[in-house]
This record gives C-alpha cells, sequence and structure tokens, in this order.
C-alpha cells in the first residue's frame, strides 16, 4: 500500500474508536507526517453539542501535543453510521471536513507551508481536496497583518 492508502486505512480503522451517542455517525481522521508516521483521531461528542469534537481536530491536536504539528504533509478522513464493529460504512460520496475542521487544516497549511492535501473515503476509493479547494478566500495570518 502507498503511505496515502495506509493512511486512508488508519483514518476507516479510527473510526472504530468514535465516541457518538447522539448522531450515530462515526468518523476516524489520520494524519501522516513526513517521516511516514501516521496519528489518529476520532469524533468524539457531546451532550452540549458545542462542545463536540471532530476527528480532525482531534488527530491535529494530537499530532500539536507531540510537536509534529509542522511535520503533517496530509490528511485522512473516513465516516459513516457504524457497522457492528463500530467501524463507519462508508458513503457513496465522500465526506468533507466541517467548516471549523476547514479553518483549523488551513492552519495547519499555515503551519508548514504547503496547500495541505485532504483525502476522503468512499465507497468505491477516495477523493483528494486541497485547503485552497476547499476553503477558498481563507482567513489566515496573513488577514491579520
Amino acid at each position: 500500500m502507498t503511505p496515502i492508502e495506509t493512511t486512508l486505512q488508519a483514518a476507516h480503522d479510527a473510526s472504530c474508536n468514535a465516541y457518538a451517542p447522539y448522531s450515530g455517525y462515526h468518523v476516524g481522521a489520520a494524519v501522516l507526517l513526513d517521516d511516514g508516521t501516521i496519528i489518529t483521531g476520532s469524533n468524539f461528542e457531546n451532550a452540549s453539542y458545542g462542545l463536540s469534537l471532530c476527528a480532525e481536530t482531534v488527530a491535529i491536536a494530537s499530532a500539536n501535543s507531540q510537536s509534529k504539528l509542522k511535520h503533517i504533509i496530509a490528511i485522512a478522513l473516513a465516516g459513516g453510521k457504524p457497522d457492528q464493529s463500530g467501524r463507519a460504512v462508508l458513503n457513496e460520496i465522500a465526506d468533507t471536513p466541517c467548516g471549523r475542521c476547514r479553518q483549523i487544516i488551513k492552519e495547519v497549511s499555515d503551519a508548514t507551508n504547503i496547500d495541505t492535501p485532504i483525502y476522503c473515503l468512499h465507497q468505491s476509493g477516495y477523493r483528494r481536496y486541497s485547503v485552497s479547494e476547499i476553503l477558498p478566500d481563507a482567513f489566515g495570518p496573513n488577514t491579520l497583518a
């Protein structure tokens, strides 16, 4: 498998760890680092919905807590209603990051100086996006200057 395929598999596997008692929708995410390491995250819901954490945010925050933020070279995600094992059953169309996650991924792009690729798994493969595609004219450090 390629590093991207391995990262997508890790994201799909991470969906088993989702805590999603309210939506029943499991999402896993994985970040690929420049040394080949993969760090995963899964969504973590809260009864106070606004306090829930998306899988992408969890994976990125975990990388950051390990001083690896500037080493992220790709992000992958997989989501869907869970099967009996808790693993997401993928949809026909790829799930994409929510608006909040897009902004967080933009921050990763700014920190790494790359247009971070985002790979979104679906039933028949995956779709690749760049940050500039999913968040055109984004708010970032240059906006504050």
